[in-house]
């Protein structure tokens, strides 16, 4: 009696684990497909060593400086007006992070150039700090 019940259950444990061949049948969005085609497409385009001339931003880390911080939105949307009038071709970023706007400007390589760009705005913004963080590499002159 014994050895009917472990046959009957190594033949069930066999039949259970067994692994039977199938087909796999995928449904999807066809915009998967094309968002996928536009990744592939982008990522051709990032400047490499050997695509140097490509216009795609290229992250990496950098510094900026911050020129004003409060926790009322309409104030710091107009500094940034304020100092766009004054140097128009700076990029400028507000970040809201709980309870407070920060505005945050350039894209520095090097701490040296950031605190050159700081010592200029000095008059003119009396909280300056300069803050490490992932910027926009900007394009360089040849």
């Amino acid at each position: 009696m014994k050895r009917l019940l472990i046959i009957i259950f190594v033949l069930l444990a066999y039949q259970t684990f067994a692994q039977t061949k199938g087909e796999v049948i995928v449904v999807k969005d066809p915009l998967i497909d094309s968002l996928i085609a536009k990744r592939i497409e982008l990522n051709k385009i990032k400047p490499t060593v050997t695509n140097p001339g490509s216009t795609a931003i290229v992250s990496s880390m950098g510094y900026r400086v911050q020129i004003y911080y409060g926790s009322d939105r309409k104030e710091v949307f107009a500094e940034q007006a304020k100092f766009k009038a004054n140097y128009p071709k700076l990029n400028t970023y507000i970040t809201y992070k709980e309870p407070n706007y920060y505005l945050r400007v350039g894209d520095y390589r090097t701490r040296l150039e950031a605190q050159k760009f700081l010592n200029e705005l000095r008059p003119s913004y009396p909280t300056l700090f300069i803050f490490r963080e992932k910027i926009n590499a900007p394009i360089l002159e040849q």
